[in-house]
């Protein structure tokens, strides 16, 4: 089965924004075929991006922090934090984690709106890792 990485801001535009461009991937995600692999500290990550200003004038975020919580727990497949591997290395620190647990569990797909994480795209097909967009990477 395909494995992916998502960052938190896909993420978010799947469980919070209902983004159309990520529908493909979530559905693909909860009929089972692709599995969607995450760490705790992603979801450390994405619990407390729900409580930045911009989000909460939108969302309230005690129910937006349970939406989160709920879709890791039914769709996704915690893996352990990853060590830091040295083939990818983002000019971001905060995005490092999506690149090494893609690496590290051997993803196939990392899907990222992170300009930081997009540029990596060339640099991770030889390594196997497909790094791009929702809409621009269609569901196996």
């Amino acid at each position: 089965m395909p494995r992916c990485v998502l960052d938190t801001q896909v993420l978010l535009d799947w469980v919070l924004f209902d983004d159309p461009r990520t529908q493909t991937w979530a559905q693909s995600i909860q009929r089972g075929g692709v599995a969607w692999l995450y760490c705790p500290s992603m979801q450390d990550e994405a619990l407390r991006v729900v409580h930045y200003p911009a989000l909460t004038r939108r969302f309230d975020p005690a129910d937006s922090a349970a939406r989160v919580d709920a879709c890791f727990a039914r769709w996704g497949q915690c893996c352990p934090n990853p060590p830091s591997q040295r083939r990818l290395i983002c000019s971001d620190p905060d995005d490092q984690m999506f690149l090494d647990l893609a690496l590290t569990q051997t993803a196939v797909t990392l899907l990222s709106r992170d300009r930081a994480v997009l540029r990596l795209a060339s640099s991770a097909r030889p390594l196997g890792l497909v790094i791009g967009t929702p809409e621009n990477i269609g569901a196996p």
